[in-house]
């Protein structure tokens, strides 16, 4: 797959599948720091060191494949205009860090998107791998695999006592962040979100918005993620984190179910005036696209709007933000341009959606 493909494709060839408790689970997600032994952190590393580095995953790893995971592409970050770097931000496969270190840094992407692996950002390389739905274990025996075909060729910086170590101290041990991205409308609705956020956070566990750490949970969409990483195992982390996302899951259908049974009519208003402004507006702002998305989307899984597919609101999630609108109108658009466009290409993708 061509950077090109990358960039124009708004939703990952993975996201258009199914997986279990999809209707409020939009995926599970392994992420593993790890560093090279006897090379400095990148935090204080050379540019010959890093570089170094760079040129092992261009040899030994671009064009490769694994596990079905095929033809690793590596793109760095030297090489992508400031909207490009946004982009692939905006569907996950980078974070925000990876484009501030842009002279020796890059990732290796697989075909469909499902594992990305990042160089020379805050650790010398940071593995990840998605799944569709609520998939924490199958994903973590996955990414485990993929860190040991990637150790074959890689001496990895450990210590007995302290296990992976790490540029920051929070991530020594294990160096696993697993994570749940969940869309839980019903409970923010119903104002309980409040309240299980702080005992979430009681149990080691963070929430954060749709892009991790410092971002807004627009959409209703939270991820669930572990803080500890020392002195528990890989499979205690996902299990604790799984048992956390189960009652999750329950307590939003249970809250769904008690706005349709007691709120029933005023729930379904909401729902197709937030209709009705997608298929209508001609300016639109991200808070309120996002929203306005949240609610189709619960519609959808309660089965009170039929003719709009699952997947292309978390198509129009990611095709509504500012960097890929400007991607697609190849050129820098003020707020008010990036408004004006937001609400034109929901309008035609839904119309799209019906002519199909």
């Amino acid at each position: 797959m061509s950077l090109q493909q990358f960039m124009n494709q708004a939703i990952s060839p993975w996201m258009q599948e199914e997986g279990p408790d999809s209707d409020i689970v939009l995926s599970s997600r392994i992420r593993l720091a790890r560093n090279f032994a006897q090379v400095p952190f990148p935090m204080i590393a050379s540019d010959k060191n890093l570089e170094k580095i760079l040129d092992f995953f261009k040899q030994e790893y671009e064009k490769q494949s694994f596990l079905g995971y095929r033809n690793f592409e590596l793109v760095q970050m030297k090489d992508l205009k400031p909207i490009e770097k946004r982009v692939l931000v905006e569907k996950h496969l980078i974070s925000p860090l990876l484009t501030d270190n842009s002279e020796h840094s890059a990732v290796l992407i697989s075909q469909n998107e499902q594992v990305s692996i990042m160089i020379n950002e805050e650790d010398h390389l940071r593995i990840q791998l998605y799944f569709p739905g609520f998939q924490l274990e199958k994903a973590l025996t996955q990414a485990s695999e993929i860190d040991d075909w990637l150790e074959e060729k890689i001496n990895y910086a450990f210590d007995e006592k302290r296990g992976y170590l790490t540029s920051c101290p929070t991530n020594v041990g294990t160096g696993l962040r697993a994570s749940v991205m969940m869309h839980l409308p019903a409970l923010v609705i119903t104002q309980q979100m409040n309240r299980i956020v702080p005992s979430i956070n009681q149990l080691g566990l963070v929430v954060r918005g749709i892009y991790g750490e410092g971002s807004e949970a627009l959409g209703n969409i939270f991820q669930i993620s572990n803080q500890i990483t020392l002195g528990k195992s890989e499979k205690d982390i996902a299990e604790d984190l799984q048992s956390v996302v189960k009652q999750l899951i329950e307590q939003e259908r249970n809250a769904r179910h008690i706005l349709m049974s007691k709120s029933g009519i005023q729930l379904e208003d909401r729902i197709f005036r937030s209709y009705g402004a997608l298929e209508h507006s001609r300016i639109m702002e991200s808070k309120e696209a996002s929203k306005c998305i949240s609610d189709v989307r619960l519609g959808i899984d309660l089965g009170l709007l039929k003719n709009v597919s699952r997947s292309i609101l978390n198509e129009l999630m990611t095709l509504t933000q500012p960097g890929f609108l400007q991607q697609f109108a190849k050129k820098s658009l003020t707020p008010e341009e990036r408004d004006i466009r937001r609400a034109q290409l929901i309008r035609e993708r839904l119309h799209l959606e019906k002519s199909d």
